[in-house]
């Protein structure tokens, strides 16, 4: 499975498009269905920045919506998170993509971008608030690496950058 990594900026250009790095966009192609979109972006709910799904993870993150009367109060709400800001997007021939103007204004992008890998998914962001970002991450991550081994708890590769 093709994952994303690393973080990669670019700018947007005159017609307002953006690449999106090669190495994202050959995960996103390794991982799409004939007919599916190449990406799917959403506003974060925890942050402000955009989030990349393939339509496989998106799938996924959706799966507990079957937990719910789809009539209920509770099912409406869940979904209209997920799916009314949601954005199935496919590139032009050099990887562009043009990003809808609620998510550029829920992560405050303007002329440049970073893209941030997360692994099975990826998020885009306004360069500074990036760095803060992955600061801030790697802050927490040696927290989390240095609580888990006082309770005694085995440390996983889930915090693999906790030393840096």
């Amino acid at each position: 499975m093709s994952m994303f990594l690393g973080t990669h900026q670019n700018r947007f250009d005159a017609k307002g498009r953006v690449s999106i790095p090669a190495s994202f966009r050959a995960a996103l192609k390794s991982q799409a269905q004939p007919g599916d979109p190449l990406v799917i972006l959403r506003p974060s709910h925890l942050h402000p920045c955009v989030e990349g799904w393939t339509v496989g993870a998106f799938a996924s993150l959706a799966t507990p919506l079957d937990e719910y009367d789809p009539f209920s109060e509770d099912h409406e709400d869940l979904a209209a998170s997920l799916y009314a800001d949601a954005y199935p997007l496919d590139s032009d021939r050099e990887g562009r993509i043009i990003l809808p103007e609620n998510l550029r204004t829920h992560a405050a992008l303007i002329d440049e971008v970073s893209f941030m890998g997360l692994g099975r998914t990826f998020q885009i962001w306004n360069p500074e608030a990036a760095a803060e970002r992955r600061q801030a991450a790697r802050s927490r991550a040696r927290t989390l690496a240095t609580s888990r081994r006082s309770a005694g708890a085995p440390v996983t590769g889930n915090t693999a950058g906790a030393t840096e």
